[in-house]
């Protein structure tokens, strides 16, 4: 094609895009204002990626979820010891390091300790702002300009960016005499706390959160608290979330897990402290039901047993515990009746409960009961629950839908969150995509039609949202509150994925057969390369360097277990943030880290509390394992907002040349 007809086809193209053009020329109405925003985008594509930070399963830990996110999985110990080296001692690096994760709380203690404040604030702000200057560089300043704290706004500015080498004496006078006249006017503390946040904010440019933020740690609400605050992040659900977003929508079965998992790991704090949930009604109805009953079977987890709660209170929630779990198993055969499409009906084991002899029927066998006390099953009708268990139902019910915090959080939950997320060739996930047994992916029909890999996930991800729209009917409405219990414990949801959910058969029967869980065959094919590359393809994931990214199993490293799987295609990041998992996986957590260069998997030790990180500078112990460094550094060009600023550019330059040739004044 020669050139005439190469400019004519563009003009062409031009013309096809007038009425786009015309409304981009309201944001850019002349030459100059087009030609410069060409140069400030074609400039920020060439800046290196920013960082992307890789999170899942927190469990409810939010001391040790929010350390990982102060310290940016060591980023930010790292940058303070390449920057410093041997100038600054291992202590003094410590130190530094915990005054940015806890800024006010170590400021309390260092006020203490230090004799002379004078020279600790001029040389601490010295430290902090070479760090920040280092953390910043990936960035543009219009983009740091948005995270910068008002109050400190056009200091910091000054000094990240303005450098007195080559100006003389002169500008080292100005910028030694801004830091000095912070510390006079009495603002140092403040300063520092401010920038020691930004360092945080900037230290990761955005947080990818995989799934189950809730379960059995004391702290969900506070790990939803920072989130809401948290500007650059998004989320995949897990199954504990799903369950609380299902509990919240007015799910009596999901409310009822909710409250058993808190009672079984003594965690009544978030219920009553973070969401102002009113279990007095609970409290009593347990009380007075099993009184004379030990509900040996419903203690509390012996983790908790530490001297931390009294044995009254430990009494209590052990009645608790078996009253709820009970009521459980009534509301969950409702749902089953009401949906017979689940297959569940052989999960309605209190029907097939024999109390005069003390066993219960599991399809062709008889298995004796480990507790016969079961006072609140009608003879008549054991599923259906007793006139004070519906009351209680009522209240517990109306409690959650009243919480307006937890209605918040879930709203945050819906709105940065879904069943799947794809981003720089990155597939994220929780759970599984259902497969069958010759590894290809599986239907699973949902209102009469058949949905497999991407369809499947997209339609769960409007079932959950559709139970808080109150524009479609009553009765879709309906089926999506029914189907967030699926998704906890079905066969085929991708956040269970197992053949049941043996909850029944671990608190009733002795014989460990009847409690095996047989995981869907995603699990026995997540470490071949072909199965994952068909994954992939499925989901429209493209690019030299793919990966699926997933959490929901943790990963066993005591039995040999890794995380990376089918030749480093997949990588499965959840090794035990929750203490519970802790004594099987050998460890507290996987994070990743996807920076210019590749992708790093950092394995963290546990962590003690935030008070030792302050008082004695304490850190997580983390380890770094390579995945995959990049031959070539990436840029923000490489990215999927490249691409898109890329497409921008691209426009502007069609404006142009409309204003150019006359196609556009």
């Amino acid at each position: 094609m020669s050139n005439k007809e190469e400019r004519q086809t563009y003009e062409d193209s031009i013309r096809g895009d007038l009425r786009y053009l015309e409304l981009l020329s309201h944001s850019y109405p002349t030459i100059a204002d087009a030609s410069t925003e060409i140069i400030n985008l074609e400039a920020i594509l060439n800046l290196p990626k920013p960082t992307e930070h890789f999170i899942s399963d927190p469990h409810g830990e939010s001391e040790a979820f929010n350390h990982v996110l102060r310290n940016a999985s060591g980023y930010v110990k790292r940058k303070v010891n390449e920057l410093f080296g041997d100038e600054l001692s291992q202590s003094e690096k410590k130190e530094l390091c915990s005054l940015i994760y806890y800024p006010e709380q170590k400021l309390q203690l260092l006020r203490v300790e230090k004799h002379n404040l004078q020279e600790f604030y001029s040389t601490t702000l010295f430290r902090l702002i070479s760090i920040c200057r280092e953390v910043s560089s990936k960035y543009t300043r219009s983009k740091i300009r948005k995270e910068l704290p008002k109050d400190f706004e056009y200091i910091i500015e000054e000094l990240l960016h303005e450098s007195y080498s080559g100006y003389g004496e002169k500008k080292h006078k100005y910028y030694h005499r801004i830091i000095e006249s912070i510390i006079e006017t009495g603002r140092a503390d403040a300063f520092i706390c401010e920038i020691s946040k930004l360092i945080q904010r900037l230290a990761i440019d955005r947080l990818h959160l995989l799934g189950d933020i809730y379960d059995r740690g004391p702290g969900a609400d506070k790990i939803m608290d920072t989130l809401c605050d948290y500007k650059h992040f998004d989320i995949v659900w897990g199954n504990h979330d799903v369950e609380w977003i299902g509990a919240c929508a007015g799910n009596r079965a999901c409310i009822c897990n909710v409250l058993r998992l808190c009672m079984r790991y003594g965690n009544m704090s978030t219920l009553e402290d973070g969401y102002g949930i009113n279990l007095l009604p609970l409290a009593t109805f347990a009380m007075e039901t099993y009184k004379d009953d030990p509900c040996t079977e419903f203690e509390v987890r012996d983790l908790l047993k530490d001297g931390s709660i009294d044995d009254q209170t430990m009494r209590l929630m052990t009645q608790m515990h078996k009253a709820i779990t009970i009521i459980q198993f009534k509301e969950e055969a409702k749902i089953i009746d009401r949906r017979p499409e689940y297959g569940m009906s052989d999960r309605k084991l209190l029907e097939h409960i024999d109390l005069t002899k003390g066993v219960v029927r599991i399809g062709s066998k008889t298995y004796q009961l480990k507790d016969n006390h079961l006072p609140t099953l009608l003879p008549e009708s054991p599923n259906k629950l007793t006139k004070e268990e519906e009351r209680l139902m009522q209240k517990i019910e109306k409690s959650f839908r009243a919480s307006e915090k937890l209605r918040r959080h879930i709203d945050c939950l819906l709105s940065r969150g879904g069943m799947y997320k794809i981003c720089n060739s990155n597939l994220m996930f929780h759970g599984s995509i259902p497969l069958n047994s010759d590894g290809t992916l599986k239907e699973v029909e949902i209102e009469g039609k058949k949905y497999s890999g991407i369809s499947l996930m997209q339609k769960i991800d409007r079932i959950v949202r559709n139970a808080f729209n109150p524009d479609i009917p009553s009765s879709k409405r309906k089926f999506a509150v029914d189907y967030m219990w699926y998704l906890w414990c079905g066969s085929d949801s991708p956040l269970f994925d197992k053949d049941k959910m043996s909850t029944f058969e671990r608190y009733f029967i002795n014989d460990s057969q009847t409690h095996k869980e047989t995981k869907g065959y995603y699990y026995s094919y997540n470490n071949d390369e072909k199965t994952v590359d068909m994954i992939l393809d499925n989901f429209g994931v493209d690019g030299t360097h793919r990966h699926i990214i997933n959490g929901h199993v943790p990963v066993k490293t005591t039995k040999g277990e890794t995380p990376i799987k089918a030749n480093g295609k997949l990588l499965v990041i959840d090794g035990g943030f929750s203490k519970a998992y802790q004594p099987e996986t050998g460890i507290a957590g996987y994070t990743l880290i996807f920076h210019s260069r590749g992708l790093e998997l950092v394995q963290h030790q546990p962590f003690r509390s935030a008070k030792e990180a302050v008082r004695k500078g304490d850190d997580i112990k983390s380890s770094v394992q390579v995945v995959e460094m990049n031959e070539h550094r990436m840029y923000v060009k490489d990215t999927d907002k490249g691409k898109l600023i890329q497409a921008r550019v691209e426009n502007l330059k069609k404006l142009l040349y409309a204003y150019r040739n006359g196609l556009l004044k």
